[in-house]
């Protein structure tokens, strides 16, 4: 149930409009690029896989230049870029900049229709700080709310908010939402977040759901995610299950997303290819691998932006392009001139290791799943859940890039 803004024309926008910043070029320009996920295939929680390091060790010439372009593509988002590209650098022993990560919530720069909206955030970590630096300027956090409408969060009753002793300033109209990722109470996040949706943005009100939904804008839709723990995590998707489930069983209607962000929307795949080709002197690639541990996130989307790349390619000549189904519905989307992606990828090539949700071990030996993981808006097919390549871990994964794009590596 998502609308043309997750394909649409914001991407096109950004598309023209480029980044400034300053990004790790490479020494030469290649014809392949790679996008890493990083739970499950480079760490487990806090701790580094010890294929990683071998693995990166690969990727560098005597200059510790990358052999290709590089970036880190995960649906983590309780933090900023800079901060994950530290974490990365110090646990891979290489230099990351900002501009080789991509969160989930990164393609949010591009909604720009949003970004002068009142907004209520969800999640965990600095989100009001994470939020301003996407372009978002009136912010509202679940905490502030909880605060200005004290009894609303009713549930624990040993910690219950108290009314304040002077009033507060009062809070605009909420206007969108936006779901950054799992929180940490859950049942405060679903009641207020109910309350918003059921008055419009104006929470103090009586339940009363209007005929337009507020927009609401999701930021990872992982059910689960690997940790240190033996088996996977709930992650923001089982968050975004109750959610659903609860609005529909109070209204009798589905929730409508107006964008669902991070893997596998094309949108990220889109914008981290984009970083891609800035790390290679704007010159376009002909393979991008991505590289996961999850089948409906990390290999659904790559061979999702697979299938569009072949279409795009296919419809080349026409101004009008064909959205690779697979989300829900067909949506079309239209190209300037000017912008005909050219300089797309031919290719990606999803390749899937064992050491994070999919883990054969586990005896989990089929790749495709038989039970569907995926978010509601998906559409089970089981060829986007086939990956081209199963390695055991990432350093296997990067062996394989190396022999296909007959590079050696000095290590």
């Amino acid at each position: 149930m998502c609308s043309s803004v997750f394909f649409g024309q914001t991407d096109i926008m950004w598309c023209q409009r480029g980044f400034l910043q300053t990004v790790r070029r490479m020494s030469t320009s290649r014809q392949a690029g790679v996008l890493f996920d990083v739970d499950g295939v480079l760490l487990r929680g806090g701790s580094l896989i010890p294929a990683a390091r071998r693995a990166f060790r690969k990727l560098l010439d005597r200059n510790n230049n990358f052999l290709f372009p590089v970036v880190f593509v995960t649906n983590a988002g309780s933090c900023q870029r800079h901060h994950k590209a530290q974490q990365l650098s110090h646990l891979l022993d290489v230099q990351i900049s900002p501009e080789q990560v991509v969160l989930s919530h990164s393609p949010l720069r591009m909604l720009k229709s949003f970004h002068d909206k009142c907004v209520l955030v969800s999640g965990q970590g600095p989100l009001t700080d994470i939020a301003n630096s996407l372009g978002f300027q009136k912010v509202v956090n679940v905490e502030q709310l909880r605060e200005h409408h004290p009894l609303l969060d009713m549930v624990e009753h040993g910690t219950r908010p108290k009314p304040p002793s002077s009033p507060l300033q009062t809070l605009p109209q909420i206007e969108a939402i936006i779901l950054f990722g799992e929180p940490i109470r859950w049942e405060t996040n679903l009641q207020l977040l109910i309350d918003v949706l059921l008055t419009n943005g104006s929470p103090a009100g009586v339940h009363a759901p209007a005929a337009l939904q507020l927009p609401v804008l999701a930021c990872n839709i992982d059910l689960m995610w690997m940790a240190e723990a033996p088996s996977p995590r709930f992650g923001h998707g089982m968050f975004l299950l109750c959610l659903e489930s609860v609005y529909r069983k109070l209204t009798g209607r589905e929730l409508q997303y107006e964008a669902l962000l991070g893997k596998p929307s094309l949108l990220t795949y889109r914008y981290a290819e984009r970083q891609l080709r800035l790390q290679n002197h704007g010159r376009k690639l002909s393979t991008v691998y991505a590289i996961g541990d999850n089948l409906m996130t990390d290999i659904y989307g790559a061979n999702l932006y697979d299938r569009y790349l072949s279409q795009q390619h296919a419809a080349m000549m026409t101004t009008t392009k064909l959205v690779a189904q697979g989300t829900g519905s067909q949506v079309t989307m239209a190209v300037p001139e000017e912008e005909e992606l050219v300089s797309a990828a031919a290719q990606c090539r999803s390749i899937l290791v064992c050491t994070g949700v999919y883990n054969p071990g586990n005896g989990n030996t089929a790749v495709s799943e038989s039970v569907f993981h995926g978010h509601r808006d998906l559409v089970l097919d089981l060829e986007l859940v086939e990956p081209h390549h199963v390695v055991e871990d990432v350093e296997e994964a990067v062996d394989l890039m190396l022999q296909r794009e007959n590079l050696t590596s000095d290590i």
